[in-house]
Order: C-alpha cells, then structure tokens, then sequence
C-alpha cells in the first residue's frame, strides 16, 4: 500500500514521489517533449496526450463518473477507481480510517477470501495497489488488454460487497501500526513532517497525519471501518478511470453493466473547518536519532479548489498558484536551481535543498523548503542564507531569461507525464478528486506562457512573510540514543 503524504513539486500532478532519473535518459524525454511543444503537438494522439484530454468523460445515472483515455502504443490497460475519501474527511479520535479501510479493501467479499483479489490480478500477469492522500483513496491494477473487463468487474465487487472479519481487522490494524512505526516514528523526517503539519495548521484536518495518531489506531474497531465504507464508497464519491489499448464505448458499456447497479450513498454533513490566520512564527523541534540536523520552512500558500474558478490568466489566484510552481522549480531544480547552485554546489553551504508546494487541493495548503546543512554551518546561518534569496526574490523579481527557461522546464515535464498512462490517469483522477476540471491539463500549459516576473515577484512578497513561517528543526541524537516513548512535540519527541 501507498501513503501518498508530502508536498508535492511544479506541475498539476503531486501524486507521487520525484525519483531521480539518470540525467541521460531524462534529457532525451525533455528533448522529445519539448520537440513536441515546438511542433504544435502535430499528431492527433500527442494532442490529446499533451492536453490530458479524456476520449470519454460521462457519468452513470447514479453518479459514477467515467473517464478514458484511449492509447495504442502499447497493448495494456490500466484500471483505477478514486474515491473522494482522505484524511480530510475524518473526524478526531477517528484519524487514519481512510488508510485502514484502504488495507481492508483487500480482506475479501461476498465471493472473494482475504487475499484472493491480488491473487486473481496476478495470475492475469497483472499488478495492483492502492494509495491514500489527504483528499482521497485510489485503488488501481495494471493488466494486459484483454483481461481490463474481468478487473473491472473484480473492483465493482469489492466496491459494492466488501466483507471483512473482526478477526481479520485486528491482525490488519497492526500492520497498519507497523507501517506509522517504520514511516514516522522510526523516520526523522517523518517525525519532522508530521510536526510540521501539525505545527502550521491548528483547526482544519489537514494538520493530522494520514496514517493516523497512533493512539487512534490502537482505539480503532473494525465497526468503524465498516461505518467509514458505508459511508463514503459510493458512486456519487467515486470517479473511474480507465487508459491504455481500450475502446472508450466498450468501456462505458462494461461500467454500466457492472457498476449501474451500485446505489448513491446519502450526502455526508461536512462542515467547514476554517483555519484561522497565523500571527506569528511558529517553531517546534524535534529531536530523533539521525546522522545529520535539518529543518523544514513552511509559509501558508493558496491551493485551486473547486470553488475557485478556471486556470485562465484573469484568475488572480489561478496566478499566484503557478507563479509559486514555477517558483518551486526555480529554487530546487537538480541542475540550475538558484538555491542548489548557490548553496550546494558553490558555496557548500548546504548537503541538500528541496522545495515544493501544494497548488491544488481540497484543503489549505503549504510552500515547504527542506535544507540540510553541510557539516560544519550552523541551521541558523542556513536559514539566514535562504530567507535573503527569498527576500531578493520578493525585491526584484526574476529575469525574463530564467522565466523563459521555468517555461520550458516546466512545460517538458508536463508533456512528459502525459507520455505515461499511469500519470495521465492519476492527474486525471486526482482533478476529478478536488472537483477541478479535466481541462486543467491544458489550461495549465497555457497559463505557462501567461507568468511573468512581476508575478513571481508578488507571489514571493504575498507568501514568504515572515510572522507566517513556520519552521522544524530536526536535532540529530546518536543512534544509541536511550528508546523513549514519544510524549508530543519538542525536547522529548523520540520513538526509537
């Protein structure tokens, strides 16, 4: 299973992890993308793959949406259902169900033993998982074309008759526990980032860990599983995506004959948790074994929800949005990022410098920098040298060279996502998760060529206020540090 839980980077998709890919095997996928771009996207099928145009986008009478994009260069077929179920969307003392019921997905049906899902997609010569972000649940499998229908229907089944033992729960839910162990509090930066969440953000949900506190695991019942499924795997919540070798009537004729049947679930009542305005800075450190100190700088910065309108260059906060991904891009690039170039490659001032923003979401979100200091340089005088860059950024803005070159940059990567299928259908699927429109894709391109210096420049100057920093410092301990129970944030946050 997948925890999907870090800021993510430039582009509409934060869906997963940045993986470093050898840089000659990148620069010929950014050189085809950008061929792309200068050729106008000439062929009918890159279009659409630029564009992240659906073939089909159409809902069943009971809600379910359907999306597909039909691609023949392969003869494979990916299958994936998101539903509009996250951390988000859980109450306190509750914290952690999504993922928990995301695990217990795979504990059998009415016709199906714990286990026998992943078996039936394997022996199909196929592989499955799911993920859970703070916003939703995505369930997918990856199979030859001619075994698409036979997965569908292996999904409609667990989405509409998922039954699990108490039994079955209890060993789950340690697992489950297991996984906080080893991705949080066995993790500095786990540590340091659940900190921070829970740091910035006092009111709204968004400051629980995905995962779940650990006491909330421990209280947990399989009754409260059961009560999360019956309340939010519905076709009015869920939204199917299906990409690859397929043809997108066929599809939608199977999705009615298999998921027409599955009945609405009834409006959940969801009350706005509105974060109240930070006042001032706000620190919190976290002490944990670790081989080297870092920090995380985080300010307050807008995300596109539903409510706020299309990406079009009038839209103030469509601007600001993509002027603080681009941003992004300019601070951390691997090769000419000004705060990699400056910091880690000139001066040796630093081991590591990342940077990324949230952009769309259903919640509040962050602009986040995570620097880790060369031995030897103080965090402080770190700090310092990144809060003047910051500030110079604010001042002066940024030369029409480098936004021509962010253009670019950024333009690449995003064709170069839509040459995945898997990435098309998570952008896909995310957008339909936030209540954006699939036009996002292309209307993100155009507003590409629409951001200027001056925009960047009020991006900085509106975000990176000081009294809105919220900073986390990881104090590294020795490894043999004594264990301690973790008691909350600050001197005495270890679990090791």
């Amino acid at each position: 299973m997948l925890l999907i839980v870090e800021p993510r980077h430039t582009s509409l998709d934060r869906s997963y992890r940045r993986h470093r890919i050898p840089r000659v095997y990148l620069q010929w996928r950014v050189l085809f993308a950008l061929l792309l771009i200068a050729l106008g996207l000439g062929q009918s099928q890159a279009q659409s793959a630029a564009a992240g145009t659906p073939s089909l986008d159409r809902s069943l009478a009971n809600g379910l949406r359907v999306l597909v994009f039909e691609d023949r260069r392969a003869p494979t077929a990916l299958h994936m259902v998101f539903v509009r179920a996250g951390s988000l969307d859980e109450t306190t003392g509750r914290t952690g169900l999504a993922h928990v019921l995301e695990h217990m997905m795979f504990k059998g049906t009415e016709t199906l033993k714990p286990g026998e899902f992943s078996k039936r997609v394997a022996a199909l010569g196929g592989r499955d998982n799911a993920f859970t972000t703070r916003e939703y649940t995505g369930y997918f499998q990856q199979v030859h074309r001619d075994a698409v229908f036979e997965v569908m229907s292996l999904e409609a089944d667990r989405m509409q008759r998922l039954r699990f033992s108490d039994e079955e729960f209890k060993k789950e839910i340690q697992v489950v526990m297991e996984e906080r162990r080893l991705r949080t509090e066995d993790s500095p930066f786990g540590l340091a980032y659940e900190a921070l969440m829970a740091t910035a953000f006092q009111a709204h949900p968004v400051r629980n860990p995905i995962i779940g506190w650990m006491s909330d695991l421990q209280s947990l019942t399989a009754d409260d599983a059961r009560d999360w499924y019956q309340r939010w795997y519905g076709p009015n919540y869920a939204t199917l995506v299906v990409a690859g070798d397929v043809d997108s009537e066929a599809v939608f004729a199977h999705a009615q004959k298999i998921y027409g049947s599955w009945q609405p679930k009834p409006a959940v009542d969801q009350r706005p948790q509105t974060e109240p305005a930070q006042i001032g800075q706000r620190l919190a450190r976290v002490r944990a074994p670790a081989e080297n100190p870092f920090f995380l700088l985080a300010w307050r910065a807008p995300t596109l929800t539903a409510a706020d309108g299309p990406l079009r260059p009038e839209n103030a906060k469509a601007r600001e949005v993509v002027a603080l991904a681009m941003l992004s891009t300019l601070l951390d690039d691997s090769d000419t990022g000004m705060l990699v170039v400056d910091l880690v490659r000139s001066r040796k001032l630093a081991v590591s410098v990342d940077a990324g923003t949230d952009g769309i979401s259903r919640g509040p979100g962050l602009f986040t920098i995570r620097a880790t200091p060369s031995p030897g340089v103080s965090p402080t005088q770190l700090q310092e040298e990144i809060r003047k860059a910051l500030q110079e950024i604010a001042r002066s803005g940024v030369s029409e060279k480098e936004i021509a070159r962010l253009r670019r940059q950024a333009k690449a990567g995003q064709v170069y996502q839509q040459d995945s299928i898997f990435s098309r259908a998570m952008q896909a699927g995310r957008l339909a998760m936030m209540g954006r429109p699939t036009q996002d894709v292309a209307d993100w391109l155009r507003m590409l060529d629409a951001i200027t210096s001056e925009d960047l420049q009020r991006a900085a100057a509106a975000v990176f206020v000081p009294e809105r920093l919220t900073m986390i410092e990881l104090e590294p301990l020795s490894p043999d540090a004594q264990p301690r129970a973790r008691q909350g944030f600050g001197p005495a946050v270890i679990r090791h």
